[in-house]
């Protein structure tokens, strides 16, 4: 336990795990409102555009788990390094425009392939929601957290 926190800088594991149970608890209410509202039939029409993740099949499983923990990593380490005012990143208008860049640079890069998740709740919870869920959600599931889980120490030993 003092590796981690050494490692993540006092976050605690409970504080995590909490803060990942009422993501998805958040996520699966929001889902769920847009099940009932009728969301479900523009999913139907358009089900490689609207809200699914999915793996492109010119790619396979672990070409997609790679794209999207890197693509985790990746703006991870932005919002690490663009909030660090060891750095000489003090608070401004621009820390949220890096962040919304990075984000934009990823969604052109990873939505052919897999439709972008980076994000466990995003990339999970609507394919349940409406049924579409295989094999292939885990990789949405668990390729978010292995990027979040490298892109902290990374950071911590190239950039803090």
């Amino acid at each position: 336990k003092q590796w981690y926190q050494r490692r993540v800088r006092g976050i605690s594991l409970l504080k995590m795990i909490v803060y990942w149970v009422f993501q998805f608890a958040g996520g699966f209410a929001g889902a769920g409102l847009l099940w009932a509202l009728g969301y479900w039939k523009i999913s139907a029409e358009l089900p490689s555009i609207v809200g699914t993740n999915a793996v492109n099949s010119n790619i396979n499983n672990a070409e997609a788990f790679f794209l999207e923990a890197f693509g985790t990593m990746y703006l991870i380490l932005t919002i690490l390094s663009t909030i660090n005012e060891a750095r000489g990143h003090a608070p401004s208008y621009l820390q949220p425009f890096s962040i919304g860049i990075a984000i934009a640079v990823l969604h052109i890069f990873l939505i052919p392939y897999t439709n972008c998740a980076i994000n466990p709740v995003r990339g999970t919870v609507w394919n349940v929601v409406s049924g579409e869920a295989d094999e292939t959600t885990l990789i949405f599931l668990f390729a978010p957290m292995v990027g979040a889980i490298f892109g902290v120490p990374f950071h911590n030993l190239f950039f803090a």
